[in-house]
């Protein structure tokens, strides 16, 4: 049997902008509510993990399709639940339940692929530079760890540095939409992103 649990996806680079999960649909095409669970202490819990849409008694409604669903509003694949052949079997019990949810995290990973593809792209001597530096601090953490660790320090400071000049620059001349576009985040996460550099 596999482990019930809360699966939330987000990626370093986009956060809460694009974080993702297996959603569920019901007959109807509605998207339900989180399912209350009763537990042993004196308050229970919600969750929307898809396993609990069975229509078993204490659990939620029953779960006729499987998707993807992104904070962003885009929804992926719906695979349909065979319930004639699920049955009695629970949903975090039956496999070909769980290949439906792997494929719908598939599906979410080439939506962000898709979200990495739109954002502004580097000039190609700074990608190259960045994987090149990325590369080399991979193996110096294998010779020298205290060394690695000298080197994320310094490439710390350098973002600070970084970080500050571009968000005061891009404050000036941009509106938080613009640059979360260019980012790939919401206009909202932008501005906490212009904030934070700023305040550096």
């Amino acid at each position: 049997m596999r482990e019930m649990r809360n699966e939330l996806w987000k990626t370093d680079e986009f956060g809460k902008s694009h974080a993702g999960r297996v959603g569920v649909l019901l007959e109807d095409g509605s998207v339900p509510k989180p399912v209350y669970f009763d537990g042993n202490s004196s308050t229970g819990h919600t969750s929307a993990f898809w396993a609990g849409y069975s229509g078993r008694p204490f659990y939620g409604p029953r779960a006729h399709m499987l998707r993807a669903v992104c904070t962003c509003g885009w929804t992926g694949t719906e695979y349909p639940l065979d319930w004639q052949r699920i049955g009695d079997t629970p949903l975090h019990e039956d496999e070909p339940t769980w290949t439906d949810a792997e494929n719908c995290r598939d599906d979410w990973d080439r939506h962000i692929e898709t979200v990495e593809a739109s954002t502004i792209a580097f000039p190609a001597e700074i990608d190259d530079l960045l994987t090149k530096t990325n590369e080399a601090l991979d193996r110096l953490t294998d010779e020298s760890p205290a060394a690695a660790l000298k080197a994320a320090r310094r490439l710390e400071i350098l973002a600070q540095a970084i970080g500050y000049h571009a968000a005061r620059a891009a404050h000036r001349s941009m509106e938080p939409e613009e640059v979360g576009a260019a980012l790939g985040v919401t206009g909202d996460q932008a501005e906490d992103l212009l904030d934070r550099y700023r305040r550096l």
